[in-house]
Order: C-alpha cells, then structure tokens, then sequence
C-alpha cells in the first residue's frame, strides 16, 4: 500500500518532482511499478514542501486520488520548493478515511509518511499506542497505523532522540506486528531520512540533489535500491545507509545533538555505506 518520494536540491516546481517524469508520483497512483501490495494509490495524496527562509513547511493533502485533482496541478506549475516530501495512498481495510489521513503528517519543521501496514489493525498497534504519552498519539488529529508509528517518532524526538534513532526505534517497533511493512520517510528540509523495513526503497544521486522514493521515477541510470532493514540518510550532498538495529542503538539514551535547524550529520566509520559526490 502507498507509494512516497522525497526530494532535496535546487529549487523546482512540484510538476517537474512529481507529476512530469513518466513514473512519477502522479503515475504511481494509478500503475505503480513496484507495488506487491494493492494495485492503486486512490484513498488521497499528501503534498509537503518548504520555502526559503521558513523552517515550517506548506502543506496540500486530498482525500482522492492525486490524477483526479485540477487544483493541484495548478499549484504544482507555479510552486517551487528545494525541499519536497509527498505520498499517495492505497487505503486498509478499517483504517480511518479522509484527507487527515493522507502523509505528509506534520509536527514543526518535520514531514513524515509511512509506506506500509500494520496488519490487524487496531488490535495489533494496541501496543505500541500504549508507549506513547496519550496527548502525543492524540495530537495526530486522526489514528491509522500510520499515525501511531508517526506519534513513537514525535515521542522519541521530543525526548532528545536524534531523528536517525528516533526513525529506526519506530521501524523496529512496527516490525513486532507481524506480517508489518514500515518503510517511513522524514525530513525537516535539510535531510531525508528513510527505512526500509518489507517494501520497496530506492535512491538518485544527482551533482546537488537527491531523490528517495518507493520506486524510480523514470528508467534513467543511476537508482540504488535500498537493502531491507537499513535506514538511509540523506543530503543534497551525500547518502549513507546502516542497518536498522544498528541505526537504532546509536546515541539511544543521549539527547540528540541535531536540532531540526542543524546541517546534516558528520560522516561516521560505523557507516554500512556511504556515497559522496
């Protein structure tokens, strides 16, 4: 279920990041490529994008499907942004519907979307719901699976978590369920953070830019898939990845020493892989 995409570099329009390349965002809503769960992406899209000099991002979320929406495309022509996160959804069964429901999630300068499923659902997130404070997994406005594993990361940020550890721990978390697929995407416009935990993940790495996303957007040479189980972290400038286990057990009691305004993370040894211009 769903399809999700980050971008980081120069400024362009949302067209030319998600709805222009023949596999896009607009395309994967209808005939995702890589899909092994559900066919469409019809149950609402989620646009999240920032602009110069604000670190709170701009929001466009819909409760249909991306292809169907004129305003958008509208918007997508004029607005540019050096900093992108969206989502299509494909809907489970007995999960909350509606445009509230639709990634990009936001809390401050993040952005956070889950590609996946909790199967089960509500019995079987009853326990991670239980290790969040109750005005954190309520702040989400709307509860699916998605918004749970979005309230362990608000969780874990707010306690100091770096987000690397804070995107790893919920992935982990997720993957208790069984049967779960926990690929989630986070950024704050400076870096992108991603797992890969039972669906599909890939990278572009272009001279100042970087595109993640469920799948390519066209057959250009240069994508990278993801391993299973690995966080990817990623700047404009450079792409690394590690285990999750790993990722998760890093600094995990000490305060973060990111801010949501810091550059990207220093380069570490302990890195499972690391790619620089």
């Amino acid at each position: 279920m769903c399809r999700h995409l980050a971008y980081l570099g120069p400024a362009r329009a949302l067209r030319a990041v998600l709805l222009d390349p023949p596999y896009g965002l607009e395309r994967q809503s209808w005939a995702p490529r890589r899909q092994a769960h559900g066919t469409v992406n019809a149950d609402g899209f989620g646009v999240g994008w920032y602009a110069d000099g604000d670190p709170v991002p701009a929001r466009y979320r819909r409760a249909g499907p991306l292809w169907a929406d004129p305003g958008f495309a509208d918007l997508a022509r004029v607005v540019r942004s050096s900093a992108v996160l969206a989502a299509v959804r494909s809907a489970t069964p007995g999960q909350a519907p509606g445009e509230a429901a639709a990634a990009p999630f936001a809390d401050g300068p993040w952005l956070f979307s889950h590609n996946g499923c909790l199967p089960g659902w509500p019995v079987s997130s009853s326990a991670l719901a239980s290790e969040v404070p109750a005005d954190v997994l309520l702040g989400a406005g709307v509860l699916t699976d998605s918004t749970v594993l979005w309230a362990l990361v608000r969780a874990d940020l707010a306690a100091g978590r770096a987000p690397e550890v804070a995107l790893a721990r919920a992935a982990l978390a997720g993957r208790r369920v069984p049967g779960a697929r926990v690929n989630l995407l986070l950024t704050d416009g400076v870096r992108v953070l991603a797992t890969t935990a039972g669906d599909t993940l890939t990278y572009r790495r272009r001279p100042g830019e970087v595109v993640v996303a469920s799948e390519s957007t066209d057959d250009e040479p240069g994508w990278v898939d993801v391993p299973d189980d690995h966080l990817l972290t990623a700047t404009a400038a450079a792409v690394s990845m590690r285990p999750l286990a790993e990722a998760a057990d890093v600094a995990d009691s000490s305060p973060s020493t990111l801010s949501a305004s810091a550059g990207p993370p220093g380069p570490a040894t302990h890195l499972h892989r690391t790619e620089t211009p």
